[in-house]
């Protein structure tokens, strides 16, 4: 599923137009990586938890030279599934489809 799809459905389920639905997405996903960009964590009970992790300095290799390199410091999104979430998913259906 893309963002088009998911508009859709938005949509289908809501009644509202695509173009009302495209907006309300759009300012969630803003929302959201505005508050993480403020350092805050979003967390939507029962969906999950948005937040931000450190991923410290680090020695590296150049794969192409072998030369050991430093890899920069980087803060990275990071989601966890809420229990409501992962219990929703975790089907016999889809365990075996993906095995």
């Amino acid at each position: 599923m893309n963002k088009g799809d998911l508009v859709n459905k938005i949509a289908e389920k809501t009644g509202l137009s695509k173009s009302q639905s495209s907006d309300a997405l759009n300012a969630t996903l803003d929302s959201i990586a505005d508050a993480l960009k403020e350092g805050d964590k979003v967390t939507l009970i029962g969906f999950g938890t948005f937040s931000l992790s450190l991923r410290k300095e680090r020695p590296g290799r150049n794969p192409q030279t072998g030369a050991t390199i430093t890899i920069a410091a980087k803060v990275s999104p990071k989601f966890k599934p809420g229990k409501e979430l992962s219990e929703a998913v975790d089907t016999p259906e889809l365990v075996k489809e993906l095995s």
